[in-house]
């Protein structure tokens, strides 16, 4: 019998990548391309989905060729930068515009407008989100109102997010989205199946636009004969956030994961029954299987390694990523220096999209190191406002797993610890976003027959206990608070 292999699709918001697994969750290669961020003005981000696709599939060609051929791809597994939204002509696959990145801002205005009528209490019982640029649905309209190649493409218009256009053109046509991804739109109640009629008159959407909603595993479809040389089912599908709380086996009521990429973003598996939050999180499908969905209760922040990527391309702080960490280890303390990165608008727990970053407490004995310093602590410190909100939606962290490109910062993951004083575990395998998607796309190829089963595809974890005077921890994050309220105060 010839090996089984995985490939997995992980299209992130820098980078596209073709990763391939062995069933037993052991990678055997990857492919990488970077992506082009488009600014075209303050606060807007897009793509070119058409560079997506074609960067893609080349990754994907690749690794097919070193697996050995389509035959020896036992299913594909999908996971995606969510929100992104793509529109495109359902006759030929071809993008009608830029991509409007989930990064986005040009709809705070309308959803300003939304929440002066007081419409937000109903948007967030419906699907769990608050009313924020960041989610797809205001983008939506926006393209439709203002991108006249939209708005005249008529029945021939498809929209979806990132793995949802992915999924047609690699199918040649099946217009699918899972429903993690559909949760993210705002277009979709949380307790249905389908997009919601209110919503999509709120923002002027046309259903028959839209795609399908289906599960996050089983029989999505099968890729056209002519990419791979023979046709791959696609059997995994979830947004990057619930694949990477999947690949953490936070698989039980009560367990959380941290993801520290482009932004951090934690969620909290709540079971059957959709959480309610009193204190500004997100309910959001975690997946769904066999059409029963497993709910988790979600805090997002908008800057984590972009903040890095900002030091080292824009600012010139540091060189490569790696250096944050020797710098941050020079210096004994931050010398009251404190970054709120809001360079994009604040998160959970405050939704603030027009806040702007601030640097404070700057001095003459302040340095290049105090200032990387005080970046790398907004990490633990936007997390510990997290924490907070958790613990008052009666969901207290018992530990936290942690993943993403940033925990390979051995400093900043003590300084988690430190700073939330709780054990936070961080797995041997950075990746477990891909690991998620290929945990998917096993149990919907019937490799394994449920997630837990799955679970033997996952690593072990290495542990972080706090290891800081309480009264250093109570001091800093007064210094935090400060800083913050001065930003909330613009």
């Amino acid at each position: 019998m010839a090996v089984q292999q995985i490939l997995v699709i992980d299209e992130g918001t820098t980078s596209t990548r073709a990763m391939l697994f062995g069933v037993d969750g052991k990678l055997h290669g990857s492919q990488q391309e970077e992506l082009q961020q488009y600014y075209p003005a303050a606060g807007l981000v897009e793509h070119d989905a058409a560079e997506i696709w074609n960067k893609t599939l080349r990754c994907c060609q690749k690794m097919i060729e070193q697996a050995g051929g389509a035959e020896k791809i036992a299913a594909i597994g999908i996971t995606n930068q969510r929100e992104t939204i793509v529109a495109w002509d359902k006759r030929t696959g071809e993008p009608l515009s830029k991509a409007i990145v989930w990064q986005d801002r040009r709809t705070a205005e309308t959803c300003d407008a939304l929440r002066a009528k007081d419409l937000e209490p109903m948007i967030q019982a419906k699907t769990g989100l608050l009313l924020d640029p960041y989610f797809s649905g205001s983008k939506i309209g926006w393209m439709l109102k203002n991108w006249p190649d939209i708005s005249d493409a008529g029945d021939n218009l498809a929209f979806g997010t990132i793995e949802s256009y992915l999924i047609f053109r690699l199918t040649g046509g099946d217009h699918i989205t899972d429903a993690s991804n559909a949760s993210r739109t705002m277009l979709m109640a949380l307790d249905s199946h389908d997009w919601d009629d209110d919503l999509l008159a709120l923002f002027d959407i046309p259903r028959k636009a839209l795609p399908k909603i289906v599960d996050c595993a089983g029989d999505l479809g099968k890729t056209s004969s002519h990419l791979f040389g023979a046709p791959i089912a696609i059997c995994g599908s979830a947004g990057d956030q619930q694949a990477a709380t999947i690949g953490q086996a936070c698989l039980d009521v009560g367990q959380t994961k941290a993801t520290f990429g482009t932004g951090a973003f934690i969620l909290t598996n709540c079971g059957s029954k959709p959480p309610k939050s009193d204190n500004r999180l997100l309910s959001t499908v975690l997946f769904q299987m066999d059409g029963k969905r497993t709910y988790a209760l979600e805090g997002s922040v908008f800057v984590a390694g972009s903040l890095m990527q900002w030091l080292r391309d824009d600012v010139g702080l540091i060189q490569y990523a790696g250096e944050s960490e020797e710098l941050a280890r020079s210096v004994a303390d931050n010398g009251g220096v404190y970054l709120v990165p809001a360079l994009s608008g604040l998160g959970a727990p405050h939704w603030k999209a027009d806040a702007s970053a601030t640097i404070s407490g700057l001095s003459f004995a302040a340095t290049k190191a105090h200032i990387v310093r005080a970046a790398l602590e907004a990490m633990a410190y936007q997390c510990y406002d997290l924490k907070t909100a958790f613990s008052a939606d009666g969901t207290d962290w018992q530990s936290l797993r942690i993943d993403g490109g940033m925990v390979a910062n051995d400093w900043m993951v003590q300084d988690l610890a430190d700073i939330l004083d709780i054990p936070v575990e961080r797995p041997e395998f950075f990746e477990t976003t891909a690991l998620g998607a290929a945990m998917l796309a096993a149990v919907g190829a019937g490799i394994y027959s449920s997630l837990n089963d799955a679970s033997i595809m996952i690593s072990g974890l290495e542990t972080y206990h706090a290891a800081i005077d309480p009264s250093q921890r109570e001091t800093r994050l007064v210094g935090w608070e400060n800083a913050v309220e001065s930003v909330l105060g613009n």
